[in-house]
């Protein structure tokens, strides 16, 4: 299925989600629906079967949606593709929604690889001197450990790479010292 249409999805619901304001609820409640399609297959295989009737697909939704409640909209919206028969996409819309709220709120994703391991707090200083460099708020989507570095990082800010690894930082030495 091609991006567009599920960015259609995506979009008309970051567009209804902003207007009424509860953008960061209609995210937690989505993120808590990815949750459980992420540990119960099962439950996607309910909604993407052929063989299952839409009236069963539906009370399986219902009794999903009373035991986890959500907002209304939130609820709307997975009724919607739940009629489209788009379920199984789900997880690609909820990536592109997520990507629409977080651009309109100035929020840029960063993949950290450094040399050793990071705590939390490791992570939220790197997170906040980005921000200043590129006057976004930024949050690592994915931290990684990669001892070829030898040490430093390198940081990934969209399509912008800091590379501050001490392997580059040698090879770079290297090609001077060849010259």
């Amino acid at each position: 299925m091609p991006v567009a249409i599920l960015g259609r999805y995506a979009r008309s619901l970051a567009e209804v989600a902003f207007e009424q304001n509860i953008e960061d609820k209609v995210v937690e409640d989505l993120r808590m629906f990815s949750g459980i399609l992420n540990q119960h297959p099962d439950v996607c295989n309910v909604f993407d079967s052929r063989t299952i009737l839409r009236d069963d697909k539906e009370k399986l939704l219902e009794a999903l949606l009373k035991e986890h409640p959500v907002a209304p909209i939130s609820a709307n919206f997975l009724r919607v593709l739940l009629e489209r028969n788009r379920m199984r996409r789900f997880q690609s819309i909820f990536n592109i929604f997520l990507e629409l709220v977080n651009k309109r709120k100035g929020i840029v994703s960063a993949r950290i690889i450094t040399a050793a391991p990071l705590d939390r707090d490791d992570v939220e200083r790197i997170e906040k001197r980005l921000g200043k460099v590129t006057g976004k708020t930024i949050v690592a989507k994915t931290v990684e450990t990669d001892e070829s570095l030898l040490g430093g990082m390198v940081v990934s800010v969209g399509s912008t790479v800091y590379d501050g690894s001490v392997r580059t930082q040698l090879e770079e030495m290297r090609r001077r010292l060849v010259v």
